[in-house]
């Protein structure tokens, strides 16, 4: 089975332990992670071979994140080295009706700082049959936009699909810059998924009847903004995940996938949320 390969951005993320905010913790949890990392591991665990593509620095540091990504039988073949540092994120827990926090410090980081020319595109995708990124990546600098540019470019050269989950981050760059760039990279995309918010303030479509500050879905709503972007974006599939916040720790999830015109919907599933991080 040829694999998936994943294009991002790895790091530290810094958690007070339990329920504590930042401004009371004495010591941090520490995880290695990155969006397309965490797709890699999931579908590692589900049987499917996949490959992380992104830049770490050579200190002990790279060297452990790119073990972790080992211990879950990811390919770390194409990780490109350079760069002095990992990016941090410290994630403060939501609770009840308080809200998680997220602060980022990944400037200059070692992929903030990557070029198209420190990846050898044969060897990433010699035995893929499936790129993934997200919106997360293309936001961290204008090299790494052109990274991802030509990773596409690439991948529709030998006719592997690509994905793209929107993930937009108000933290990392604005919805005039996120429509800008995510809309031009959109043009090689065969499944996209997005929930009610990315769509609404990187596309600029809405769901009708649906507010997402009060938490009330209306399925009709967010099939017809799967058809637009569709058509708009000529993108084969497009998915969504449709959440109902009952609290920072309680939601309602579900599904849908629509292609061809047609609209395929999951279950619901009641959550109570462990680590909101990937939860998606």
């Amino acid at each position: 089975m040829k694999k998936v390969v994943g294009l991002g951005d790895m790091l530290i993320s810094l958690s007070p332990k339990g329920y504590l905010r930042i401004m009371q913790a004495h010591s941090f949890d520490i995880f290695y992670t990155g969006a397309e990392a965490n797709v890699c591991v999931s579908l590692s665990q589900f049987g499917i071979p996949t490959k992380y593509v992104t830049r770490l620095p050579d200190n002990e540091v790279g060297k452990t994140a790119i073990g972790t990504l080992r211990r879950f039988g990811i390919d770390t073949d194409n990780i490109a080295v350079g760069g002095d540092r990992i990016g941090l994120l410290y994630l403060e827990k939501g609770a009840a009706q308080r809200p998680s926090k997220v602060i980022y410090d990944r400037k200059n980081s070692a992929m903030c700082e990557a070029k198209p020319e420190d990846f050898n595109w044969d060897n990433v995708f010699n035995d893929a049959q499936w790129l993934h990124f997200t919106g997360i990546t293309p936001a961290l600098s204008p090299t790494v936009r052109q990274v991802v540019e030509a990773a596409c470019q690439e991948a529709k050269k030998r006719g592997i699909t690509v994905s793209c989950d929107l993930n937009y981050r108000k933290n990392l760059w604005t919805t005039e810059e996120a429509k800008s760039v995510m809309s031009k990279l959109l043009q090689y995309v065969d499944v996209l998924i997005a929930n009610e918010e990315d769509a609404e303030k990187v596309l600029g479509i809405k769901a009708s009847n649906t507010d997402v500050n009060s938490g009330r879905l209306d399925l009709d709503g967010y099939i017809e903004v799967a058809d637009k972007i569709s058509k708009t974006y000529g993108i084969p599939r497009v998915a969504t995940t449709l959440r109902k916040s009952i609290s920072a720790s309680d939601n309602v999830w579900s599904a849908m996938l629509y292609h061809d015109g047609k609209a395929y919907s999951s279950k619901k599933y009641d959550i109570h949320i462990v680590n909101r991080v990937g939860g998606g």
